[in-house]
């Protein structure tokens, strides 16, 4: 198919090339046809492929500039801190991929054999996949409408030699858009772990998490939890803890009260994160003792116990 235009109904949808928006539409006979409406087949691929990948997680946030790809980038650290885990960071933030430069990685660029795409590694046991790999320049837009990004990510799903991995984490742009249906449906038959919901203590941030979790649960996506970063500052010479975003609802903690949703955990406020970040490095080796480092290092352990309670269900999926 080729682009569809603004306003397109959808394939699968009874007005499929019949609406108004329809008219003048290259794809307008095959829609109206039916044939659209057909099982991507990239789906059965994508399942096929992700066979040899344990568990999945998404990580979410409803509003943008909460600290999701720094949560993603060092869940993934974290994560492969055991040599004998096998990570996967893909991002699917089409139109602004922060993960090379937070990974270290500015620069690389993607090589392709003949089992598909190579992941940039990180470390042995650490592999990403990020559409700045193919950009010429990290100051490169990528202007792209809905179905390009989903061919982008289905791409990225189906073609990238990740091998045998424990953990894949996929790291999504903020809101409820294109990149995120895309993902979900082209993994719902490969069985998704979860999802991770990223927030910050104030009601701005937490009124489009609310949104977030409804998107979650319409498209039966389970929850593992929500993290509430920058939660507060604790002084590093006195150790006095300020509230720089004050939870004047409550913060994450009443949300998920509010909602029946696990608070997976709060992560403080920390200078050196940034810097880790601008370098390129895990704040775990730049800042082992932080309270940050421990709170990241007890939300990750909850994450992986969530995910080990749902192999069995995955293991049923398989056998089924």
């Amino acid at each position: 198919m080729e682009e569809a235009p603004d306003g397109c109904p959808g394939a699968d949808s009874a007005q499929a090339g019949r609406g108004a928006s329809c008219q003048g539409c290259p794809n307008q006979r095959l829609c109206a046809s039916g044939a659209g409406a057909a099982p991507d087949p990239a789906i059965e691929e994508i399942k096929e492929k992700m066979k040899t990948v344990k568990h999945k997680v998404l990580v979410l946030s409803g509003k943008g500039g909460v600290g999701k790809s720094t949560f993603s980038a060092h869940l993934a650290h974290g994560l492969a801190e055991d040599e004998n885990t096998q990570v996967a960071l893909l991002d699917i933030d089409i139109c602004g991929p922060s993960i090379p430069k937070i990974m270290g990685l500015e620069g690389e660029q993607v090589h392709q054999s003949g089992s598909g795409w190579s992941p940039v590694y990180v470390e042995d046991n650490l592999g990403v996949m990020s559409v700045g790999f193919l950009l010429s320049s990290p100051d490169d837009a990528v202007i792209w409408r809905g179905p390009k990004k989903s061919g982008m990510i289905k791409q990225f799903l189906r073609d990238v030699d990740w091998g045998d991995v424990d953990y894949l984490i996929v790291d999504t742009p903020p809101g409820t858009s294109d990149e995120h249906l895309s993902v979900v449906q082209y993994l719902a038959a490969a069985h998704i772990d979860g999802a991770v919901v990223l927030t910050t203590p104030q009601e701005v941030s937490l009124q489009d998490v609310r949104k977030e979790i409804s998107f979650c649960r319409k498209v039966k996506l389970p929850i593992i939890g929500v993290v509430e970063n920058m939660s507060s500052f604790v002084c590093p010479k006195c150790k006095k803890e300020s509230q720089v975003f004050p939870p004047t609802t409550g913060g994450a903690e009443a949300l998920c009260q509010d909602l029946g949703t696990p608070l997976l955990g709060k992560v403080p406020l920390d200078p050196h994160i940034g810097k880790s970040c601008d370098k390129g490095q895990s704040f775990f080796v730049e800042a082992p003792d932080s309270p940050a480092t421990l709170a990241y290092r007890n939300i990750i352990q909850r994450i992986q116990e969530f995910c080990a309670s749902q192999q069995p269900h995955r293991e049923n999926l398989i056998s089924s």
